[in-house]
């Protein structure tokens, strides 16, 4: 059997600048990176509409997972070829891949087997340089806040009060909590501070979130940095930084568009994470897709409790989007955890693993239909899975009532995913304008409570003394009717990772409450998540190396 990186070397892709205009941007909006990656300009989306009709959007999500993932990506993108092969108009709007994942245990995000996008290597790592410019404009605010500390601190701001943190993008753990400003006088001011993964960033939620270039603006400039020692809320317009921030973006903000090993256009731009950030791609990204194919296929991260309930209740909301259809990856051997098999033996046959797990399947089509929606379920298909796991899976999907295509587009392409893109089609008619699962009205503590009882199946909540300061700094802010962002382990349904299946009897544990109002939501620590991840013992690190003629192996 042959690896992702020999099934990509054997691609014959097309020049980036025929895909583009077989999907109808004009040269003149692209911005090359060579012959296989380019960024469009945004000012393609003031040009008319080519094609009839409004593009329809599909959204691409998953049960729990287990710790490699179900493989949406690669569903997304072999959805898209499937589309492609029944000869519809189509693209995806994919995030991009971090490093911290590409290096630790999951490796990179472009997909597997013959539903890849390419160049994987490159879209692994560095791409374009838009997570390196996200990092750089979170980590100037940070120098300019310290700096206006050792400058004389004009603005009187208390530094015991920061909020801001800095980023990058690895997993680091020794980074998490820190002391800045040692080593005598002119080194800067002593103070707590440490960093997040850029992937969990406010500045990455921005740049995702942001409608066009004035709203980029102004979301900026609402960042919350701390309080003064009067106790008066410091926002980064005081800073008088946003033009510089403005700078660093400029040519990030640009959709970047590469393609799959069948030729589909792919959009890859933004990398939030699902279980500390919101988890989709940019809406720019979205926009585009679907301005120029009849089809645009996204992704949420994680499981459908994290990042799909994310993707509706902040980016749709914020956005003016709807999706048109609802897919609901799920796995044989995720089932088998959930059915309480040990995580090393998923490869065996076990029907009654199966049978057991699929009451985490149960929730995740409930909690589809909170939005209004109705799921087709994809089983993305592995070599080990049996005709009758198989069978018991799609039994229980027709239980619900709701649609089921078995998907064989690792192995087969586009011509092994063309059932499933029938039936996301046929399923447009059941899904009716989606509704959000809670009103911004509601108190924090009544939509913490909404999502953890609808989406986790949650007893009810339970806030720390930490988060109750918290939500009153928030309350005094007069920022409590923002969206919720809840941080959740994201191998259970519950805030304890160790809880498989479908839990019952649980309250979710609210630790802190952090303020991105700039992005425009309330991050929720849960548990014992953290925003920075560390690296496995036995990282994906290990086994990357560079091959003599220039292709990179072990991140895809």
């Amino acid at each position: 059997m042959l690896s992702d990186h020999e099934i990509a070397r054997q691609a014959n892709p097309k020049p980036i600048v025929d895909v583009a205009r077989e999907l109808g941007v004009d040269d003149r909006y692209l911005i090359p990176y060579g012959t296989e990656i380019t960024k469009v300009n945004l000012d393609a989306l003031n040009e008319p509409r080519k094609r009839p009709g409004q593009g329809k959007l599909v959204l691409v999500s998953a049960t729990t997972p287990t710790a490699a993932g179900e493989g949406k990506t690669t569903t997304s993108i072999g959805l898209a070829q499937g589309f492609r092969h029944i000869g519809q108009s189509v693209c995806c709007a994919l995030r991009e891949p971090s490093l911290g994942p590409v290096f630790g245990i999951k490796g990179g995000a472009t997909g597997g087997g013959y539903a890849q996008m390419i160049p994987a290597d490159r879209i692994n790592l560095h791409f374009t340089g838009d997570f390196h410019a996200i990092t750089s404009t979170n980590n100037l605010i940070s120098a300019m806040v310290d700096n206006y500390l050792f400058q004389g601190n004009e603005l009187n701001l208390d530094p015991r009060t920061i909020a801001w943190r800095r980023c990058m993008d690895m997993n680091d753990r020794s980074l998490r909590n820190i002391v800045l400003g040692l080593g005598g006088k002119m080194q800067g001011i002593p103070r707590q501070g440490g960093f997040d993964i850029t992937a969990a960033s406010e500045i990455m939620a921005i740049f995702c979130l942001a409608r066009s270039m004035d709203d980029l603006h102004d979301r900026l400039e609402r960042i919350f940095i701390g309080f003064t020692y009067d106790g008066e809320p410091v926002y980064l317009k005081a800073l008088n930084v946003t033009g510089a921030l403005m700078a660093l973006l400029r040519d990030a903000v640009h959709p970047n568009l590469v393609q799959t090993l069948e030729g589909v256009p792919v959009f890859v731009h933004g990398g939030p994470f699902a279980n500390i950030a919101h988890g989709c791609n940019s809406v720019f990204a979205t926009r585009m897709g679907m301005h120029y194919a009849d089809w645009t296929i996204t992704e949420a991260g994680f499981g459908f409790d994290l990042g799909a309930e994310k993707f509706f209740d902040i980016k749709c909301r914020s956005a003016g989007l709807d999706p048109d259809a609802v897919v609901l990856v799920t796995t044989v051997r995720a089932l088998k955890l959930h059915g309480g098999k040990d995580k090393n033996d998923l490869e065996s046959p076990d029907v009654e693993a199966v049978r057991r797990g699929l009451e985490n399947l149960d929730k995740h089509i409930e909690s589809v239909a909170n939005f209004n929606k109705s799921p087709v379920v994809a089983l993305n298909r592995f070599a080990a899975d049996t005709d009758e796991e198989i069978a018991i899976v799609a039994e229980r999907t027709a239980a619900h009532g709701v649609a089921f295509a078995e998907s064989r587009h690792f192995s087969e392409g586009g011509p092994g995913s063309a059932d499933l893109a029938r039936a996301v089609m046929a399923s447009v008619e059941k899904n009716r304008p989606f509704k959000p699962l809670y009103d911004l009205d509601m108190t924090l503590l009544e939509k913490v409570r909404a999502v953890s009882q609808k989406m986790y199946g949650a007893n009810d909540i339970a806030f720390s003394k930490e988060a109750e300061k918290d939500l009153h700094m928030i309350e005094k802010l007069g920022l409590d009717k923002l969206p919720v962002c809840i941080a959740k382990a994201p191998s259970s349904l519950s805030d304890d990772p160790l809880l498989h299946g479908r839990p019952r009897d649980f309250q979710v544990t609210v630790r802190n409450i952090q303020v991105n109002s700039g992005s425009g939501f309330l991050v929720v620590l849960t548990g014992s998540i953290l925003r920075m991840p560390g690296l496995p013992k036995s990282p994906q690190a290990l086994r990357v190396k560079l091959n003599a003629d220039g292709t990179v192996e072990g991140v895809s």
